[in-house]
């Protein structure tokens, strides 16, 4: 992998035709994810994730469970794309005379990778957590005994409007309109709302994913022509990709914690990184940096099984003329 020339319009082709179809499949259990990692102790809405889907269609209907999923598809081509070629960019400089990489230096190249990538990963998940939280909002107003509609607490005026009107699929906040009034209030450190913890969770996950999805890969290669058959590629996406997940999810967690803008009754703030972790720990115990791990790499594996998969058969090459299709190896 490291010995291919780089082209960044194939890793788009790559990443785009991959993230749409991944998204597009796992992103109602990326909602539950984001519901699940936000609801307090003793403030529960939803018990676990099939309650949080089947609550989710009944009160906002099926498209309910895609809330956000406009803001994922729109900046998931050129994250992926970002994620991949700079791995790829990393692992090639720092190969020498076509040598394999060490594991440090193999978790060295996506190290990298992760900090590249929060470049767009960070204003996709803050305008995206907003929209995903909006119905667990509303679901706390409307269950007795939890909170009342007038406490909700919220930062701006068209984030309050939206979240504690009556839900109306005429009414809802938009993605776009969100950015504009983070851009108009906080400027562009708005969007960059919780950068740290972005940092905290895509750095390491990219630290275990790229060493582990390699070797994996490599497990798989014939020892006849050296290549990978493309379904290996899939099933080493998927289980270094979970694994991976699960292995960040506290700093998940941390993070879906720090860029909700809104909250509902007796929900606290957090000041940063520190102060989330240590208000969490009081609060909620040890557990609760696990809430949405199973739910993370349920959405995670398949997510970046057909990544690798796009990305190994070399979609985006074939459709740029680079070089031919072969599916049977990678």
């Amino acid at each position: 992998m490291s010995q291919q020339p780089i082209s960044l319009p194939a890793k788009l082709i790559n990443g785009g035709i991959a993230g749409i179809v991944g998204v597009t499949c796992v992103f109602p259990i990326d909602l539950a994810k984001t519901r699940l990692q936000n609801q307090r102790q003793g403030h529960q809405v939803y018990k676990n994730m099939m309650d949080c889907l089947i609550k989710t269609v009944r009160s906002e209907g099926y498209f309910g469970m895609y809330r956000g999923a406009a803001v994922n598809l729109t900046l998931v081509t050129p994250e992926k794309a970002i994620k991949l070629a700079a791995n790829d960019f990393f692992r090639h400089h720092l190969a020498k005379d076509g040598k394999g990489l060490t594991v440090f230096k193999e978790m060295l190249a996506g190290c990298g990778a992760g900090m590249c990538q929060v470049i767009i990963t960070t204003p996709m998940e803050m305008l995206k957590i907003q929209l995903q939280d909006a119905g667990r909002l509303a679901a706390q107003q409307r269950k007795p005994g939890i909170m009342s509609p007038t406490k909700l607490a919220a930062t701006n005026t068209v984030l309050s409007r939206s979240y504690t009107a009556s839900p109306a699929p005429g009414r809802a906040v938009s993605a776009t309109q969100i950015a504009r009034e983070l851009l108009h209030t906080q400027g562009i450190q708005g969007l960059y709302k919780g950068l740290g913890a972005t940092l905290m969770r895509d750095v390491p996950f990219s630290m275990v994913y790229f060493p582990l999805f390699a070797h994996l890969n490599n497990m798989g290669r014939s020892s006849a022509n050296g290549t990978t058959p493309f379904y290996w590629s899939f099933v080493a996406g998927c289980l270094a990709g979970s694994t991976a997940a699960v292995a960040v999810n506290p700093c998940d967690v941390v993070k879906t914690r720090l860029q909700s803008l809104s909250r509902g009754a007796n929900e606290e703030s957090y000041k940063g990184v520190v102060d989330c972790v240590s208000k969490i720990m009081q609060r909620e115990g040890p557990s609760a940096f696990l809430k949405g791990a199973g739910c993370r790499a349920l959405v995670i594996a398949p997510l970046f099984g057909i990544a690798q998969v796009m990305y190994f058969v070399g979609v985006g090459e074939f459709i740029l003329g680079q070089t031919p299709f072969n599916l049977l190896s990678a």
